[in-house]
């Protein structure tokens, strides 16, 4: 896909944000500017993953106040922070809390756009990660109920006659369900698909019982 990378930029000063703009262009990149955490959050809808380039001190809601609420998103997006001399401390924070990197102002151009090279790698690898997880749980939602039982068995490691007399059907019938399990999901092996059942449970997708 031949689109340009796109970095949200969130600073309350706007010649900062113009310098920023020029900058990224000249690398073939798009800016999109907001002057506080709450104008980027009433604007972006955190669907896919994103990169975001975020001034630790902003009016109301801090950028380190937004990188942790933007931790609860089920899609998080890769943040980068930029810090004036006095607030290194509060950046250094911002790592545990979800911060990919951080940069100290004044930055050098090259070491900004080296960083968000490595911000925009992380984001491409987390938009394959949320394409696969989307194909899992299609995959899931097409199994019949019974289907549905069936693997989640299966994932908890239970032998196919013992899972035939768990739900009171014919092993016959519980190898057929196995195959179609096992067919639908696209799991090469049964260990393939306890993994898949796992990156489920971790979403919260499983329908519970």
């Amino acid at each position: 896909m031949g689109h340009k990378h796109v970095v949200h930029v969130i600073d309350d000063e706007a010649d900062v944000c113009e310098a920023l703009k020029v900058l990224l262009h000249t690398a073939g990149m798009e800016a999109r500017t907001y002057a506080s955490a709450e104008e980027f959050l009433a604007e972006v809808r955190l669907s896919t993953p994103l990169c975001l380039l975020v001034d630790v001190r902003l009016p109301g809601m801090s950028g380190l106040d937004l990188v942790r609420q933007l931790q609860q998103e089920p899609v998080r997006p890769v943040v980068v922070m930029i810090t004036g001399h006095g607030d290194v401390p509060l950046a250094v924070k911002a790592m545990p809390a979800g911060a990919l990197h951080f940069l100290e102002k004044p930055f050098e151009p090259a070491e900004l756009l080296q960083t968000l090279e490595e911000a925009h790698q992380r984001v491409s690898e987390m938009a394959a990660e949320e394409a696969t997880f989307a194909a899992i749980e299609a995959n899931y939602r097409s199994l019949t109920p019974r289907e549905q039982e069936v693997m989640a068995l299966l994932a908890e490691g239970m032998p196919t006659k013992l899972l035939a007399t768990k739900l009171g059907i014919s092993t016959r019938t519980a190898e057929h369900h196995r195959a179609a399990v096992l067919k639908k999901m696209g799991a090469r092996t049964v260990s393939h698909l306890a993994r898949m059942s796992m990156s489920l449970q971790s979403r919260n997708t499983l329908i519970r019982s």
